[in-house]
C-alpha cells in the first residue's frame, strides 16, 4: 500500500484589508471595477448600442491613424 504525505499549507496573501495609507490605490481598484461592472452591465443590458459604440470608436481611430500618417508623410 502506497502512503501519501499530507499535503502542505499553501500561503495565500489576502488582497483585504489594504495596506495602511494607500487610500488613493483602493480608491483606484475600486472604481476600475466598477467601471468594469458597468462595461459588462451595458453590454448585456444594450448589447445593438454596445456595438455601436465601438464601431464608432474603431471609426475615430481609424481617422486617427489617417491623419497621422497624412502628417508623417507631409514631413518626408
Amino acid at each position: 500500500m502506497h502512503c501519501r504525505r499530507p499535503a502542505r499549507p499553501v500561503a495565500v496573501e489576502s488582497a483585504w484589508p489594504p495596506e495602511e495609507g494607500n487610500g488613493a490605490t483602493l480608491l483606484k481598484k475600486v472604481l476600475t471595477w466598477l467601471a468594469i461592472a458597468f462595461v459588462v452591465f451595458y453590454v448585456i443590458q444594450r448589447p445593438e448600442d454596445a456595438a455601436g459604440i465601438v464601431r464608432s470608436a474603431g471609426g475615430a481611430l481609424s481617422d486617427a491613424a489617417g491623419s497621422l500618417s497624412a502628417f508623417v508623410e507631409s514631413l518626408v
